[in-house]
């Protein structure tokens, strides 16, 4: 059963070149765990409707054949070669996982 996840990112200010360094080594990665970004949304004060959260920086919505292949992909030592760079731009994020309706 797959599972849906969503990332509420937040970046660290002036950072946004090591995030998406780390997203182009990471991302790829997905497909080898039947994972998916479906999504990748970089929200403006124009496009929000109504809020009462800190805007993200971006939104990520993602689909994993399972809970196992997700922990998998995090496990990923190719990955982990890169989690410096997530350190370094990402400040804090917010993952929401539910099923689909």
């Amino acid at each position: 059963m797959s599972i849906y996840l969503t990332q509420l990112i937040y970046l660290h200010p002036g950072q946004s070149a090591a995030f998406e360094q780390f997203e182009a080594l990471v991302l790829p990665l997905l497909a080898q765990y039947h994972g998916h970004l479906l999504l990748r949304i970089r929200p403006t004060p124009e496009t929000v409707i109504e809020q009462h959260i800190e805007q993200p920086d971006e939104i990520q919505p993602l689909e994993f054949a399972s809970s196992a292949d997700f922990e998998r992909y995090l496990a990923d030592p190719q990955r982990q070669q890169f989690l410096y760079l997530k350190a370094q731009s990402i400040r804090s994020s917010l993952v929401i996982h539910g099923p689909k309706l």
